[in-house]
């Protein structure tokens, strides 16, 4: 195997590696992606699992209304959905049956933006569903107790086939990168798949594929990368997993499917250890990924390849893509069933990770990344800016009542600069970097940043609060930034003063206690 000279993996320098990513994403454009696969509806059926059956050993499930399922996408579906989360425009093809349940996942597609004219009608075959049984012992934490597969593994028709492939290849200049998503129901056979990756080979666009749990990759020959898990990559290549799966092992299960898929780079998952990356020509790089508390795996292998494939499109290196990837994919085993992970907290997991996430200081690029987390929470922002020099218990008082109008207080702090400015000689009392430590301590505030402009202005206008709190004896019209928060939609708040406890008052009597201990001598 002359493209992997050396078996035994090297760490990704992580710290580094998510510096980089971080500049990737400053100009992150929507990915053009095609989805191609076995697209399915998941159902849920939610009840009480609190007692047995009294004729055999089995949980009864108290369920409610029959007719009260709920449905998201699955399989093909939900790496569409990851793919609109994380922003990307997505077109998808595969086959639906000819029955409510394929009508009710082209309007879940549709609803979530994705373009469906490649979503052919068999009427032949029946859409794949796949429902579970969702009990909640002691109206705690949901757990899956049991599921139910309704589904065709017979390859699709000639005629149908034939139509989506048509379909595709006609669609395919219009794309950056093709997502294959097998899950072995029929739909890429060989012929549709070999057809696929030769057309998008001549056209220079990139085909991922997450195979299926098959023992021959032929039909994947070609493409630029696949992302099997270990059990998948022992299985098509015939080597059996040693009772200590080393790193050497998985380093030769990519080397063998890299060589014998002719692909550009395979990414080997390995759950909680990671990811194992090999690129042709390259040695084995093990990228890790962050130890989280896992609540179910669902969704985790769709949400791998809809991040790479976003990843490249934006230009990412491998090992880039690979560290997004394991972080979006972390992320997604931290909830219940198959949910999309927005770019936003894929971006907050990634600044945690390099390390600009401790403490409450952030810069304002920082800042807009964990709003945006906050936004899609639906938590109200609340906004407050001031000097905080020689910080006093009307400032606490201010700020925890500032924090009761929403949900999230940024405090913009004035730099030094311009307290001198606005406060004349030998002020201030405290540098920026010891108001921004003493503000810290407070509970109430949750985000701190730094302004240098006279007013805050600019920081209204990046921030764009639900609600910006001023303190003092003002009118609204009063307040410098006024005429802007009713431009741009904002709701203002004055909150009262207390009389004698502002800073300029407390220094001027400081000094004065210190003047006349001077003179006295004292």
């Amino acid at each position: 195997m002359p493209h992997a000279t050396r078996l035994t993996p090297v760490a990704a320098p992580i710290t580094d590696l998510h510096e980089r990513i971080l500049t990737r994403l400053a100009s992150w454009r929507p990915a053009r992606v095609m989805v191609i696969g076995d697209y399915m509806l998941d159902q849920h059926v939610y009840g009480a699992a609190e007692r047995l059956s009294p004729d055999a050993p089995v949980p009864v499930l108290m369920a409610g209304d029959p007719r009260d399922i709920k449905e998201t996408p699955g399989g093909a579906s939900n790496v569409a959905s990851c793919l609109r989360a994380l922003e990307a425009e997505v077109c998808c093809f595969g086959v639906l049956g000819g029955d409510p349940e394929g009508e009710s996942l082209r309007r879940h597609l549709s609803s979530m933006g994705c373009a469906v004219d490649g979503m052919i009608v068999d009427p032949s075959r029946p859409t794949t569903v796949k429902r579970s049984l969702i009990g909640l012992a002691q109206h705690r934490h949901p757990q899956k107790m049991f599921r139910l597969d309704f589904e065709s593994r017979e390859p699709l028709g000639r005629a149908v086939s034939e139509r989506l492939l048509g379909s595709v290849l006609a669609a395919m200049s219009q794309v950056d990168v093709i997502c294959i998503e097998d899950y072995n129901k029929g739909v890429c056979s060989p012929t549709l798949c070999h057809a696929v990756i030769e057309g998008a080979r001549a056209l220079g666009i990139p085909v991922l594929v997450d195979p299926a749990a098959i023992e021959d990759y032929s039909r994947y020959r070609g493409a630029n990368a696949i992302t099997p898990n270990r059990s998948e990559a022992e299985l098509a290549t015939g080597m059996a997993m040693p009772l200590d799966a080393t790193v050497e092992h998985n380093a030769r299960l990519a080397a063998r499917l890299l060589g014998d898929v002719q692909l550009e780079a395979v990414v080997l998952t390995l759950d909680r250890h990671g990811s194992l990356l090999l690129e042709r020509n390259g040695h084995p790089l093990h990228v890790p990924t962050v130890a989280r508390k896992v609540y179910d795996v669902t969704g985790a292998g769709d949400m791998i390849l809809a991040a790479l494939a976003a990843a490249r499109a934006n230009g990412f290196a491998w090992d880039e893509s690979v560290a997004f990837a394991n972080a979006a994919a972390g992320l997604e085993v931290e909830v219940f069933g198959a949910q999309p992970i927005p770019l936003s907290s894929v971006r907050r997991s990634i600044l945690a990770l390099a390390g600009h996430a401790t403490g409450k200081t952030r810069s304002l690029a920082d800042l807009m990344v964990e709003l945006a987390v906050h936004r899609e929470a639906g938590n109200r922002i609340v906004l407050t800016n001031g000097c905080f020099d020689v910080i006093h218990a009307g400032h606490v008082a201010y700020l925890r009542e500032a924090r009761q109008q929403g949900d999230v207080l940024v405090v913009g702090v004035n730099s030094d600069e311009e307290v001198r400015r606005q406060k004349g000689e030998g002020r201030p009392i405290f540098s920026e970097r010891d108001r921004l430590e003493i503000l810290a301590e407070l509970h109430c505030v949750d985000y701190l940043i730094i302004f240098r402009e006279p007013t805050a202005h600019e920081l209204l206008k990046a921030v764009r609060p639900h609600v910006y709190v001023k303190g003092g004896d003002y009118r609204p019209e009063e307040v410098n930034e006024h005429a802007l928060v009713r431009e741009l939609g904002l709701e203002m708040r004055l909150l009262a003063h207390r009389p004698g406890l502002g800073s300029s008052s407390i220094v001027e009597r400081i000094r004065k206690l210190d003047a006349a201990r001077t003179t006295t001598g004292t």
